[in-house]
């Protein structure tokens, strides 16, 4: 189940995690949003215990959204070690999300 990210608990869940972090910037409003979301989840569970799968929704955690300079959505960023280390910006295949990720759990 993915974690529920907001401004207040980013520092803490996403940049001080002590394993790869996938989260998923969303709106309720966004179609593909909701397309994106299931594969995320999917992703969390197959992972399990090797990553973090959090879920921010930007129109209500403005100050994490305007730092990371999300414009579009959906946008995965992809964290190690409090960094941002990839990112993809809309709707792809669970492939191409799990192509950025498997480099991260080494």
């Amino acid at each position: 189940m993915p974690l529920e990210i907001t401004d207040s608990n980013f520092e803490e869940k996403v940049l001080k995690a002590d394993k790869p972090v996938i989260l998923d910037l969303w709106a309720e409003w966004c179609g593909p949003c909701r397309m994106v979301g299931p594969i995320v989840n999917e992703i969390g569970e197959e992972y399990g215990e090797q990553v973090i799968v959090g879920k921010l929704d930007v129109d209500n955690n403005p100050q994490t959204t305007a730092k990371y300079g999300i414009r579009n959505i959906p946008t995965i960023l992809f964290f190690k070690n409090g960094e941002v280390v990839d990112k993809q910006v809309g709707a792809v295949p669970k492939s191409a999300l799990v192509e950025k990720l498997e480099p991260l759990l080494g």
